[in-house]
C-alpha cells in the first residue's frame, strides 16, 4: 500500500488556508494516511465544532475532553475558505457534542446554510454524529439541503461495545434509517481488521441496506498513534474488492472498498447516487 507524500505546492496551500482561518479538519486530528492526496488535489473534510470531543472512541485520534463553546464566525470562515479553493464539492464532519443541548445540530444547519449561501454551486456532503438518535435534531440537518449525509456504523454489532464510545450500532441503524425515510441520501462505512468475522460484515451489510443506507466505505483500521488499539488483521486487497462486489449485488448503489478507503475518500463520486 502506498499514499501520496504530505507536501507539494497544493498541499502548503490547502494548510496554510486551514491554519489562517482557524479550521479544523479531520485529515489531521484523525491522522489520516490519505492526506496527501486529498490536499494535493485541494480536497479536504472540514470538522466544525472544535477539534475536542465529548466521546472517546479506542480507533479514533481525535482529542477527549471538554469543548469550546461554538464559535459563531465559524461558518462564516469556512464558507469563505471553501470559495478561496474554489471547491466544487466539500465534506463537513464534526466532534461529538454531547455537552450542547442538541449536540450542535443547529449549528450544523447554519454551517451548510452559510457554505451553499456563499458557494451556490457547491455540493455537500455532511458526516454527522449521532445526535443521540433525536429525530428534531436530525430534521435540523436535513433540512438545511446537504447532498448526502453519512453517519458510520463504524463496526459490526458484536464489536460496537467494545470499539466505539457511547454510540450504539442499533441507533446508529435507526439515524440512517430516519435519514432516509426522511429523503436524505444516507451513507455510512465500515473499518475492517478490527477482528470481525466475515459473516458479520455481511450482516452488517444487510441492516444498512434494511436502514435505507445506498452508499458503503469498507476500509482497513490503522492504528493513528502507539497509543492506539492494534489492529486485530490486515485485510488483504483481494478481499476488499470481493466485499465490493457482494455490497454491488446486495444492492448498495455505491461501494468504496479498499485498504487506504477512509469515509470521505474521494466522496464526490458519490453525489451521482442521489438519483
Amino acid at each position: 500500500m502506498k499514499m501520496q507524500r504530505a507536501n507539494g505546492a497544493n498541499y502548503s496551500r490547502l494548510k496554510h488556508l486551514v491554519e489562517d482561518n482557524k479550521l479544523h479538519t479531520i485529515c489531521t486530528s484523525g491522522n489520516c494516511p490519505n492526506i496527501g492526496e486529498c490536499w494535493n488535489s485541494g480536497t479536504a473534510t472540514f470538522m466544525i465544532l472544535g477539534d475536542i470531543c465529548t466521546r472517546s472512541c479506542k480507533f479514533c485520534n481525535t482529542k477527549t475532553g471538554r469543548p469550546l463553546p461554538p464559535d459563531p464566525e465559524e461558518p462564516d470562515r469556512l464558507a469563505s475558505a471553501i470559495k478561496t479553493l474554489n471547491l466544487k464539492h466539500c465534506v463537513i464532519t464534526s466532534v461529538d457534542r454531547d455537552d450542547l443541548p442538541d449536540g450542535g445540530a443547529s449549528f450544523w444547519a447554519e454551517v451548510v446554510r452559510k457554505i451553499k449561501e456563499v458557494n451556490p454551486t457547491i455540493t455537500i456532503e455532511t458526516l454527522i454524529p449521532d445526535f443521540n438518535g433525536e429525530e428534531a435534531d436530525l430534521m435540523k440537518v436535513i433540512g438545511a439541503g446537504p447532498d448526502v449525509i453519512s453517519h458510520n456504523v463504524e463496526t459490526v454489532e458484536r464489536l460496537t461495545p467494545l470499539i466505539r464510545s457511547k454510540a450504539k450500532y442499533g441507533r446508529s441503524l435507526g439515524v440512517l434509517k430516519f435519514l432516509s425515510d426522511h429523503g436524505a441520501v444516507a451513507k455510512s462505512g465500515l473499518m475492517l481488521g478490527l477482528g470481525e468475522r466475515e459473516d458479520e460484515v455481511l450482516s452488517a451489510m444487510d441492516d444498512l441496506l434494511g436502514a435505507g443506507c445506498g452508499i458503503l466505505t469498507l476500509g482497513q483500521y490503522l492504528k493513528p498513534s502507539v497509543n492506539h488499539m492494534e489492529p486485530a488483521e490486515y485485510v488483504t486487497p483481494q478481499k476488499f474488492g470481493e466485499y465490493r462486489e457482494i455490497g454491488l449485488a446486495k444492492g448498495f448503489k455505491f461501494v468504496e472498498s479498499s485498504p487506504l478507503v477512509r469515509s470521505s475518500f474521494h466522496a464526490e463520486r458519490h453525489i451521482g447516487c442521489r438519483e
